[in-house]
């Protein structure tokens, strides 16, 4: 789950982490009233989306009055930003936040993510803040700082202090970084964060560190622990079939492509997907039902995808294990029974009670085609949208 900037602002002013004063807003009319609660004579409007490149797009302006705050927040409200990780459609922007400018005299990277070779987290750092960290890794990778983090005691000072001179820092603000550094290990070990960023870590006009941007990423699968971040479900930038997977638990990722794709297990899925594109198809969907979905979820599965305006044929491959295919079959028909079918339907089912799911298709009376492989499948599904 990804987490907004001022929702992971907040959380880290908890940790101990120095933030710049600001406020969230999702009307441009509270835009003058938050500008002189903040009181300063220079704030930032920050567009609140969920993909980088904000201030190369627009999306982060300034204003010196509370009328250039309003004037600001309302002209981004509503419209869509487009920036280099977005895509041509862009996000719609809900929410900006208006926090105050601060003067920076050198900007720095600072970040703790997952490294799965060594299994392990692992910070990152580097004097090139304020960039995209995939361009200073690509262009100039010395300057990408890494060490590892115990997952038990955290970062080490001596780690700290290491960072501290390959970063040119010295003095009372080796201290202040070793701080910061135990409290962003603290939290994104403690909030089962995949990944926690800042970019870019700002060196102030009175030598302190501030966090002037926050990326958080919490793994979804650890959500059960953490029941305080209910109250940013609802805020989440995704679609209504997002929200309808997750509600009801299923692995489902929106694609580019016209044939949408149940499958069962995420391994089958993939290939799935390549069998697709090897018979000259493009998949419109991941969705993962799981090992053992129940008829609820099967069937909302389908309308997850019978209700996509750009899919224009369905596969649906399963291998029944502890997943019987009876049950796929029955949620197949309970939703086209819900919500229609208009579009090719082609089923691929082997494994535990394949024959009585064969007989709920055949008996059902809609027109769907039976596949004998995965082969046989995909050949079909992509004939029938070329």
């Amino acid at each position: 789950m990804k987490l907004y900037e001022f929702q992971a602002k907040n959380i880290l002013k908890a940790y101990g982490v120095s933030v710049p004063r600001g406020k969230a807003i999702s009307h441009g009319i509270d835009a003058s009233k938050t500008f002189q609660e903040i009181g300063c004579a220079r704030c930032a409007i920050k567009a609140q989306i969920l993909a980088g490149g904000r201030g190369k797009s627009g999306g982060i302006q300034f204003a010196k009055t509370p009328e250039e705050a309003r004037v600001c927040a309302t002209s981004m409200l509503g419209s869509h930003l487009v920036t280099r990780q977005t895509g041509q459609k862009g996000t719609k922007i809900n929410y900006v936040l208006i926090e105050e400018a601060l003067s920076v005299k050198k900007e720095l990277y600072l970040a703790i993510t997952i490294d799965r070779s060594r299994e392990t987290p692992v910070l990152i750092a580097s004097a090139e803040g304020g960039m995209e960290i995939e361009e200073v890794a690509k262009s100039t990778p010395d300057k990408i700082i890494r060490e590892p983090i115990d997952i038990f005691f955290g970062t080490h000072p001596f780690q700290a202090r290491r960072i501290a001179s390959q970063l040119q820092i010295s003095g009372a603000l080796t201290v202040r970084l070793n701080n910061l550094i135990s409290s962003l290990s603290d939290a994104f070990i403690k909030n089962d964060c995949s990944l926690l960023e800042i970019n870019p870590l700002a060196i102030t006009a009175d030598d302190g560190l501030c966090a002037l941007d926050a990326k958080m990423d919490v793994d979804e699968n650890a959500l059960y622990r953490h029941p305080e971040f209910d109250q940013y479900i609802s805020c989440q930038d995704i679609s209504p079939a997002e929200a309808l997977a997750r509600k009801y638990k299923l692995s489902y990722i929106s694609l580019d492509g016209d044939i949408g794709c149940l499958v069962n297990g995420a391994g089958l899925a993939m290939a799935t997907m390549d069998i697709i594109k090897l018979h000259g198809g493009e998949p419109a969907n991941f969705l993962d039902v799981g090992g053992d979905a129940s008829l609820e979820q099967v069937t909302q599965a389908c309308k997850i995808i019978l209700s996509d305006p750009k899919v224009k044929a369905v596969l649906i491959n399963i291998f029944g294990g502890i997943m019987k295919c009876d049950i796929i079959a029955s949620g197949i028909i309970q939703a086209i029974k819900e919500i229609g079918i208009h579009i090719p339907l082609v089923v691929r089912l082997e494994g535990t009670n394949v024959e009585i799911a064969k007989k709920i298709l055949d008996n059902s009376g809609f027109k769907i085609t039976s596949a004998k492989d995965m082969n046989e499948a995909a050949r079909l599904i992509v004939s029938k949208v070329i």
